[in-house]
């Protein structure tokens, strides 16, 4: 529902900019619906040895990408108010985890996932590689957009610049 209350708000022009966030990075959602009792943060932070944990974790993770696809078919079902094309054409839909691994806390190796054409970003996985932190595509995300932002959050993390997705 809050999906389509998004897609709607921006069809409508009473939003150019939305989020989505299903749960607070330490926050024990427990995703009963798909058969996982466990706190998804608990199980972030179980051993890459347990495989019960990341077989739960995948099934999590299958069900927000089937959240993120339903996001991006909305979309695209969607005609652009201005202009020619779907409003899939003309947003980027960012899916991006603060962590590369929870048990460790790392910053190594963050997963982004980009959909639709309206940054001018590369759509698809995107591996930052090493310990970039998020902050930098966040200013890569402003600067599409007209913002020429020096930092995004604490200066630290933004040492390097923007990044190119293109």
């Amino acid at each position: 529902m809050q999906i389509d209350l998004l897609v709607n708000a921006m069809a409508n022009d009473m939003a150019r900019v939305g989020s989505l966030q299903f749960m607070r990075s330490v926050g024990q959602a427990r995703m009963r619906w798909l058969g996982i009792n466990e706190g998804h943060h608990s199980l972030s932070h179980e051993p890459d040895n347990n495989k019960d944990a990341q077989e739960k974790l995948r099934k999590i993770n299958h069900w927000f990408a089937q959240q993120l696809a339903y996001l991006a078919g909305k979309l695209k079902e969607t005609p652009e108010r201005h202009g020619d094309g779907t409003m899939l054409d003309h947003t980027s839909i960012v899916w991006v985890n603060e962590l590369g691994k929870g048990n460790s806390h790392t910053l190594d190796n963050l997963p982004i996932v980009i959909v639709g054409g309206g940054a001018g970003f590369k759509a698809g996985f995107h591996d930052l590689g090493g310990s970039i932190p998020h902050n930098r595509l966040l200013m890569s995300l402003s600067h599409s957009m007209g913002h020429h932002i020096e930092s995004f959050g604490e200066a630290k993390w933004c040492e390097g610049g923007a990044l190119s997705l293109s």
